[in-house]
């Protein structure tokens, strides 16, 4: 439930923002920052927030996010003002960024049995990807039943269920004493992080070859570079560099970050097509993505299964060609296509290939021995999320942008030059979607090659005999 409310607000006050705008005033230029400075502070703090799990204890960091966020929410839903309204958005998303990471590795560190494990990242997945077409379905139902601010509101029950629930159910896991927090990491990270989103968010506005994008791409190398370099020197470092050593563990995050990229694209451009090119209301549009949360749950249960005796790479790989071809079908869209010939299988093909891959993907990126590690482990999965979403985003929109305008310049004198420039555009970011997903599962078929309920490798040397006997002992009972 922790989760939902992360994702659920990536898409709940989309459909918000019209009336969003009308009721307080945003400009057209101010409207992207509602969803922008979101995903921009989640993104930043997501590593420190995972290092405070470790530190501070996993329970805790979770109850204090959600707390935090639920406050930031009613703010936002009392706003009165556009910096209100924004300033509210960032605060939900530093305190998403400080439990979402918790959450995970609270899943992580509980479920050790390889089918318990399987289960529950089944069911973590299905509310990560549900949430997403969710959102725009509650989003659309409360903006038009009840109003715009109720999409901000409607955090505060799910926020108290949580609450209710980890003071009865989660165990109070203690924080590692022996974690420091790396301050000249955490300033780095976040400032190339920040440079880094900024400039994806941005360069649909600004254009990639300009001046301030250029120098916030150039500002994000530099500092991401100062932070590799500080990571590998100093004891405790914000980001392990060994969480990165082991193939199957990058593997799983660049699944996680494509398939990321896939999905928003997929969600932009068909909320885009059902509402200005077939003109469905906000209701109706969110309604239309029902089959893929069916098509997701189902394949979820399916890959559930699979997870305990097959390799993973045998489903994540299948997995990201499955919404490659949602996306191919996309491209063969019309003004004119009908939802059920056209719209449909795309929605289906991508709802089976999400559910597929995330399990599989999570699983095998948060298997690791070391319990120190989980909640940084978790954190660098939540932020390949955020950054394949973000850059999927950013590009994609990118290069339906410019394929349309260079259309609408060459038809101009059609009447229906608008909807075929858009469609056009769409059609053409669909297909590069469409080839980097599926160039994506070849490099990910052959980076992952763990066997079924088998923990990553690169985990590190037992710190004394006591650790050694204990991982000995883990190592049996999980034969």
């Amino acid at each position: 439930m922790a989760q939902l409310m992360v994702v659920l607000d990536t898409t709940v006050v989309t459909i918000a923002l019209p009336s969003a705008q009308r009721s307080i005033g945003l400009s057209d230029g101010g409207r992207q920052w509602v969803v922008t400075a979101y995903t921009l502070a989640f993104g930043r703090l997501l590593l420190l927030g995972g290092r405070l799990g470790d530190l501070l204890g996993r329970r805790r960091t979770l109850l204090a996010g959600v707390i935090g966020f639920a406050a930031a929410s009613m703010l936002g839903g009392i706003a009165a003002d556009p910096a209100m309204l924004i300033g509210a958005r960032a605060a939900q998303g530093a305190f998403a960024a400080l439990f979402a990471p918790s959450a995970l590795a609270l899943l992580t560190t509980i479920f050790n049995d390889p089918r318990e494990r399987a289960r529950a990242f089944a069911i973590f997945s299905v509310t990560l990807m549900a949430g997403g077409a969710c959102g725009q379905i509650l989003g659309g139902a409360l903006t038009e039943y009840l109003g715009w601010r109720w999409c901000l509101y409607v955090n505060l029950p799910i926020a108290a269920a949580v609450m209710v629930g980890a003071f009865t159910v989660l165990p109070d896991t203690p924080g590692h004493a022996g974690v420091r927090l790396d301050l000249p990491g955490a300033i780095l990270g976040c400032g190339g992080m920040t440079a880094l989103i900024y400039a994806l968010g941005e360069a649909g506005s600004y254009g990639w070859e300009s001046t301030p994008i250029v120098g916030l791409l150039v500002t994000a190398v530099v500092l991401l570079a100062a932070f590799v370099v500080v990571q590998s020197k100093v004891s405790d470092p914000l980001l392990p560099l060994r969480v990165l050593a082991d193939r199957n563990r990058v593997g799983a995050f660049l699944a996680v970050a494509t398939a990321t990229f896939g999905m928003l694209g997929m969600f932009l451009f068909m909320t885009f097509h059902l509402q200005t090119v077939l003109h469905y209301s906000s209701l109706r549009a969110g309604l239309a993505f029902l089959p893929y949360v069916a098509a997701a749950i189902t394949a979820t249960q399916v890959s559930r299964r699979l997870l305990s005796r097959v390799r993973p790479r045998a489903i994540v790989a299948p997995g990201l060609v499955l919404v490659s071809a949602g996306l191919t079908v996309l491209t063969q869209l019309s003004p004119h296509s009908p939802y059920a010939a056209s719209v449909l299988p795309a929605i289906l093909l991508c709802g089976l290939g999400m559910g597929s891959l995330f399990a599989p993907s999570m699983s095998t990126a948060t298997s690791t021995g070391n319990p120190r590690d989980a909640g940084i482990v978790s954190a660098v999965v939540n932020t390949a999320q955020q950054l394949g979403g973000s850059i999927g985003t950013a590009l994609l929109n990118t290069i339906a942008a410019g394929a349309a305008s260079v259309y609408l310049t060459a038809h101009r004198d059609t009447p229906s030059a608008l909807a075929q420039a858009t469609v056009h555009g769409n059609a053409v970011a669909c297909a590069w979607a469409a080839g980097i997903l599926l160039a994506m599962a070849v490099i990910v078929a052959v980076l992952i090659n763990t066997h079924p309920g088998q923990p990553t490798s690169g985990e590190p040397a037992p710190r004394n005999q006591a650790e050694a006997e204990v991982n000995t002992v883990e190592k049996a009972r999980r034969a």
